[in-house]
Formats: C-alpha cells, sequence, structure tokens
C-alpha cells in the first residue's frame, strides 16, 4: 500500500513539474554556464580593462624613446632698453639713424617656434620604465587567467550545489510523500484501535522532520541560483535553470601531493603573477637609483621674431643644443625614494612567498577533500543499498504486524540519511575536483 502511494505520489509530481520546466529555457549544463561566465561576468570585464590599462601604460613609456617634437606662439611687449633692443635685433630691423636706445619706447614680438628634443641619456630610466610597463602587462594577463580559475571554481561549485540541493529537495519529496501515506493508514488502525496513539504521533513527528528538511532543500536551491545568476553576469528576474540531467561522474582519485605542487608551482598564474610584481619592484628600484647619473638631452628650434604676425625668411633664426644636468642636491628626495622602492621590493617579495604558502595550502586541502570525497562516496553506496534492503524487509514486517511503527520509521530515516550522505559526497567530490584545478591551476 504505501510502495503504490509513494508512486502515485512521484507520478503526479512529475506530470505537474514538467510543464513548468519545459517552458523554463534555457536548460543551462555546466559548460554552457562556463561560457556564459566567462562572457557575462563583469569580474573579467574589469580584468581585461587593466590589461588595456597596463597596454597603455606600456606605450606611454616607450614614448621616451622618440624625440618630442612643439610648437609654440609666444607674445611679448616691453619698454625696457636691453629687452627691447634685443627684440629689434631679432627682427633685423636695427637702424642706428634715428633711434634713441635708451628710450625705444614699446616693441611688441612675436614669436612663432617648433621646438624638437631627444632624451641622449637618463641613467637607463627610460629603458628600466619599459622593463616594468612590459612586466605590468603580462602581470595583468596572469591576474586575469587567475581570476578566471575562480570563476571557473565558483561556478562548478554553485552548479553543483544547486544540484545537490535538487536532488535533496527530491529525496524530503519523497519521504513526505511516504510518511503522508503510513501515517494515513496509521490514523485508519488508531481509530480502530489496531494502533498505538504514539505510533501516530511518532509519525507526525518524521512528517514534520520530513517538511522542515525540504524547506532547507528548497532554500539552498534559491540560495544556489542566485549565485549562478551574479557569477553569470545575469539579474535577478532573468530566467534560468539548470539542467538537472546533468549529475557528472565521480572524478578520478588524485594524484601524489608532490607531482601536484610542481604542475601549481610551474604554472599558477596567481604565482606567477606575484613573481612579476617582484621584478617590476625590482625595476622600479633601478630607476629610483638611476636618478644619480647625470642626464643628457639634444634640442633643435626653429622660429621668427616679427613685430607683427608677418612671417619672413628674412627673420627666422634656428638654436640647437644639447644640455647636460646632474642633481647635486635634492634635499634627500633621490635617496628617500630608494629606501621607499627597497620597501616595495621587500613587501612584494614576501607577498610572494605568501602567495606560494596559500596555494601549497589550498592544494593539500583540495587533495584531501577530494580523497574524503570519495571515500564516503564508496562507502555510502553500499550504505544506500544496504538502507533500502532494510528498509524494505521492515516493511514487509510492518504489513504483517510483527514490528512497531517505531521500528519502520526508524529504518525509513536510514534509508533517506543514506541517500543524501551519497548524493553529499558526490557532489563534494566533484566540487573538490574544481577546487583541486584551481589550486593546480590547470583549467581545461
Amino acid at each position: 500500500m504505501r510502495q503504490t502511494s509513494f508512486w502515485l505520489v512521484s507520478s503526479v509530481l512529475m506530470l505537474v513539474l514538467k510543464p513548468v520546466w519545459a517552458d523554463e529555457q534555457p536548460r543551462y549544463t555546466l559548460e554552457q554556464a562556463i561560457d556564459t561566465a566567462l562572457v557575462n561576468n563583469p569580474e573579467l570585464g574589469i580584468m581585461q580593462a587593466r590589461i588595456d590599462q597596463a597596454n597603455a601604460q606600456l606605450g606611454e613609456s616607450l614614448a621616451s624613446f622618440y624625440p618630442q617634437i612643439k610648437a609654440s606662439l609666444s607674445y611679448q611687449h616691453s619698454d625696457n632698453p636691453a629687452q627691447a633692443f634685443a627684440m629689434i635685433i631679432a627682427q633685423r630691423r636695427l637702424s642706428f639713424s634715428g633711434s634713441d636706445f635708451n628710450h625705444p619706447g614699446g616693441v611688441d614680438n612675436y614669436r612663432p617656434q617648433v621646438t624638437a628634443s631627444y632624451a641622449l641619456f637618463r641613467g637607463g630610466q627610460d629603458y628600466y620604465r619599459q622593463q616594468a610597463a612590459e612586466l605590468g602587462v603580462e602581470t595583468s594577463e596572469l591576474e586575469k587567467a587567475a581570476t578566471r580559475n575562480q570563476l571557473l571554481n565558483n561556478v562548478t561549485a554553485a552548479y553543483y550545489g544547486e544540484l545537490a540541493a535538487m536532488e535533496a529537495h527530491e529525496v524530503s519529496l519523497h519521504s513526505i510523500a511516504a510518511v503522508q501515506s503510513e501515517l494515513k493508514q496509521s490514523k485508519i488502525r488508531f481509530d480502530a484501535g489496531t494502533v498505538l496513539k504514539s505510533d501516530v504521533l511518532s509519525l507526525e513527528v518524521q512528517l514534520a522532520e520530513a517538511k522542515d528538511a525540504q524547506i532547507q532543500a528548497h532554500n539552498a536551491i534559491d540560495l544556489a541560483q542566485s549565485m549562478l545568476k551574479t557569477l553569470l553576469g545575469l539579474s535577478s528576474n532573468e530566467n534560468f535553470v539548470i539542467n538537472p540531467a546533468q549529475q557528472g561522474n565521480l572524478p578520478a582519485a588524485p594524484a601524489v601531493f608532490d607531482e601536484l605542487l610542481n604542475q601549481a608551482l610551474s604554472s599558477h598564474p596567481e604565482l606567477k603573477a606575484a613573481e612579476k610584481r617582484v621584478a617590476i619592484a625590482e625595476q622600479q628600484l633601478k630607476i629610483a637609483k638611476a636618478a644619480h647619473l647625470p642626464r643628457a638631452d639634444a634640442f633643435v628650434s626653429y622660429g621668427s621674431d616679427s613685430k607683427d604676425l608677418a612671417y619672413s625668411t628674412n627673420r627666422d633664426n634656428v638654436t640647437a643644443g644639447v644640455m647636460l644636468e646632474v642633481d647635486v642636491f635634492s634635499g634627500f628626495a633621490t635617496q628617500e625614494k630608494i629606501k621607499k622602492t627597497e620597501h616595495e621590493l621587500t613587501a612584494a617579495q614576501e607577498l610572494a612567498r605568501q602567495t606560494r604558502l596559500r596555494i601549497e595550502n589550498q592544494l593539500k586541502s583540495a587533495q584531501i577533500k577530494l580523497q574524503d570525497a570519495l571515500s564516503r562516496a564508496e562507502v555510502s553506496g553500499v550504505a544506500v543499498t544496504a538502507a533500502e534492503e532494510a528498509l524494505r524487509l521492515v516493511d514487509e514486517q510492518r504489513q504483517a504486524g510483527v514490528v512497531t511503527v517505531t521500528r519502520y520509521i526508524e529504518a525509513e530515516v536510514a534509508r533517506d540519511k543514506a541517500h543524501t550522505r551519497q548524493i553529499t559526497a558526490r557532489f563534494d567530490a566533484l566540487r573538490a575536483e574544481a577546487e583541486l584545478k584551481q589550486a593546480t591551476g590547470f583549467w581545461q
């Protein structure tokens, strides 16, 4: 009787839920969810913008290797004899007849000019800036790869978390249907005087526990789906349903720790990015130390001076030269900047060491979690088989009146717990596999 009611309720639930599922499109597989996250997740867009920013900074550093050309137009008015006399000479209109050099009056001077300059030597600062900028681009790309790995791990964990909650929800619905059927029969028997009141109350307690488990599983589904929508860059009101048919096979046992560690140390993007930041700090220190060296610049300018904006080759002039300068005393600014960059280098080195230790810990933790989940999955499979058989035997004895309803409840609770442990172990193994992939830096 109980089994008939069980399958009847299950069939009704399937008929009710099937049209709802059919209308909700699309049904995302894990691969489709990952593809959507890689396109829509805003964090990846942020990391790409940082890569573009680093490329622009590299282009800015390369500008130092090209000549700088500027055009200018200046205007002066002066009645200062020395300045006015110089402007008259520059304008090629000096005349000794009728000129009062002590009282020249106000003189206007317009000077359009083109100036080109080129840095001959800056103590290697331009070269070091270029190297730091190139390392900055590589660091940004590695940081995006690390963000991608984290995103794939989070999407996988949330996806399998929702699948686990859906299966747990299904188990709770089956449990509710079975307990309700038995409770109905027990009430009839109680009214007939063949069942104790305590048996009816025990079933009511069991029904309340089953409903509580169903509520928790339903909330877990909603939470996992909300997390997935966030990771996929979808708004809360967008339609989104995962594919419940994708269960995922149990992963293989993990490799030995030393082999996993060698993989992580050779290619983990977070570790490589931390090492690049150390190299950037080293270049910044070289830039700071190069400030002690002299700087040499060459320049050439072409322009003309006139009392108005009229241009004439008779008044043009060219100036060229080389300027060499060195900081003799900068108020200890150079020394302090060197100290600052030395501390930044130390911080970058410690951060790289911290990153390595964290990756080693994540790797060990993921390996242990995967091994633990696989072992639990193996044990829970045996437990489910035994619990199903025990429930079948107790149910036959219950129908024959050999055992009490309390024993039946115990057997059903054991069966449901065995199923729950099996579901948890399987999806824990899948999530641990994703975490291990992130820890080693290897995502296909």
